[in-house]
């Protein structure tokens, strides 16, 4: 029988490794900027960062995430060259 004062918490299950449900943590740059998981940009970045390349549903989505981000951006940009320039 083991001594339970040898283990980290007293705990005999307890484990030193971190668990599957914990998210990597944000890169230095972006903690830099403040940004984290509980802010809107930072769980945006957290999500788009934890996706697998190599799964086919995960990158149905990164296109679909791009989409979304991406059309308005251009819908607004052909609407100022649409101003300066009309047909």
């Amino acid at each position: 029988m083991s001594d339970r004062r040898l283990e980290p918490s007293g705990d005999p299950g307890h484990d030193e490794t971190q668990p599957a449900w914990q998210p990597p943590a944000m890169p230095a740059d972006q903690a830099r900027l403040g940004l984290d998981r509980n802010t809107v940009e930072g769980a945006w970045i957290e999500f788009a960062s934890s996706l697998d390349r190599r799964k086919p549903a995960h990158r149905v989505v990164a296109w679909v995430l791009l989409l979304l981000i991406g059309g308005p951006l251009l819908l607004a940009a052909a609407q100022q060259v649409a101003s300066f320039w009309p047909l």
